[in-house]
């Protein structure tokens, strides 16, 4: 028996060993080639050797909102602050129980119209439409009946009047230049379809006019360790895929989209927890299917900031819902493994997720199972199990907290001396321990998900910091 426990603690440590040296050389290449690529577009705006134009792409923003009075006058104020000159905002109340209509209605002085929405794509039926032409561009309300967030998107798009759309959550803020960013890659290029922008907590900022005037680490705990993760998925990883056309996930809190490819793919999925990274991989297979040159690009200056859950129930709630959308997405789209008719995508942005992702709280619990078991029946070597803990850690928060500086100087944000500290001293926490507690939520997440999945998911919100 001994000796089939020490084959079997062989075996396990060997796939280990493979696993994080996978992780941590995936770690190491998507920050030094995010930081690189930061560094290099903030020395091309220093000499302003970037793409200047008066010609504006029109867009329509889409918010979909649902029982969000708390933050939903800031944030179309935030949109009404946006430095460019063709847009429209369309906001599609789907059924909401508080008083999100009403405080749009007597905010924006909003009055009722008749105008027949078009169906392109299936949603629920509108139950009445509000628009005003005071402000600086059109807003449209869209009262209707609940159908889901997937499917206030698709009536959204339905209503539109332009051919790109940006979708945002209504709990965000975008920053003065962000759709002038986010546009950029659609003028540098014709195939592109969709372009995701950089998603970044707001917590502890105070933001005037769509400029960032204060910038402090949240005083919670939760929501400062959600900054530097934020950071290290946003810079690593998302600015890495882009370099081969292999972002499989926008994330619905900003993103920019072709109306007409969206609409022939088939829009949003209502069925699907995670809509935003559906609709991604859906425009990879569709276009790989129909032959249509196509981009999928991300834009890391084009900046978004949204509230971070505040409380460890709040995320977990949060995290639980991504993990599932990642597994309905997966799942679904299972034939892109490996597929050579997907390119790298299925050779590399599938697989990535696949190991790292959706298996990865799976894999990490049963480490710790495995370590436990071990140290039971006395077969570890536990000064070496500490000191590899230790390495693990230190290096993936060496790792962090590059990205997170490389965004901090490369967005011109200054940090007390304080907050600096925090960070360094969060960030081994969040590797140490929040980690594992998220990878048990994950783990446990597709126990019965089927009978809440067109739920929006309730988290609390507070008024965002806007001026």
């Amino acid at each position: 028996m001994a000796d089939a426990f020490k084959l079997f603690f062989n075996y396990v440590g060997i796939f280990f060993i493979l696993y994080m040296i996978g992780y941590a050389s995936f770690l190491f290449l998507t920050v030094a080639v995010g930081s690189s690529t930061l560094y290099q577009l903030k020395r091309r705006n220093t000499l302003k050797n970037e793409l200047l134009q008066d010609y504006y792409v029109p867009v329509t923003i889409v918010v979909p909102a649902y029982n969000e009075e708390v933050t939903i006058a800031s944030t179309i104020n935030s949109l009404l602050s946006l430095k460019y000159r063709l847009y429209e905002i369309v906001i599609v109340d789907d059924g909401s129980t508080d008083h999100t209509a009403q405080i749009l209605r007597d905010t924006f002085h909003l009055y009722q119209i008749s105008r027949p929405i078009h169906r392109m794509i299936p949603c629920q039926p509108e139950r009445a439409v509000f628009e005003t032409q005071e402000f600086k561009v059109p807003i449209t309300l869209i009262c209707k009946a609940n159908g889901g967030k997937a499917d206030a998107l698709n009536m959204g798009i339905n209503a539109s009047k332009f051919p790109y759309f940006v979708c945002m959550d209504a709990d965000s803020v975008l920053q003065y230049d962000s759709l002038e960013k986010i546009v950029r890659p659609v003028l540098e290029d014709g195939t592109v379809v969709a372009v995701g922008g950089a998603v970044r907590p707001c917590n502890g900022t105070e933001i005037q006019n769509g400029h960032v005037i204060s910038y402090h680490m949240p005083k919670q705990i939760i929501p400062c360790m959600q900054v530097l993760e934020y950071d290290r998925s946003f810079l690593a990883a998302r600015i890495l895929f882009d370099r081969f056309n292999g972002s499989i996930i926008i994330s619905g809190a900003f993103g920019l989209f072709k109306k007409s490819v969206v609409i022939d793919a088939g829009g949003y999925d209502p069925t699907t927890m995670g809509e935003d990274m559906e609709l991604v991989v859906k425009l990879h297979v569709f276009c790989r299917e129909h032959a249509i040159p196509y981009r999928i690009r991300y834009a890391t200056d084009a900046i978004c900031w949204t509230q971070a859950p505040e409380t460890l129930k709040d995320l977990c709630k949060q995290r639980r819902r991504w993990h599932i959308g990642l597994y309905e997405s997966m799942s679904r789209h299972r034939r892109i493994l490996a597929n050579p008719k997907y390119g790298l995508v299925g050779f590399i942005s599938y697989i990535y997720f696949l190991i790292y992702e959706l298996f990865s709280p799976y894999i990490e619990i049963f480490g710790v199972f495995t370590v436990a078991l071990a140290f039971a029946v006395d077969l570890i070597n536990v000064p070496f199990m500490a000191l590899f803990f230790l390495i693990y850690v230190v290096y993936s928060t060496i790792l962090s907290l590059t990205a997170f500086f490389a965004r901090i100087h490369t967005i011109d944000l200054k940090l007390s001396v304080s907050d600096i500290f925090k960070a360094i001293a969060l960030c081994a926490l969040e590797l140490s321990c929040l980690r594992f507690i998220l990878a048990w939520v994950r783990a446990t997440s597709l126990i019965g998900y089927r009978k809440k999945k067109q739920s929006w998911g309730s988290i609390q919100r507070k008024k965002i910091n806007f001026e």
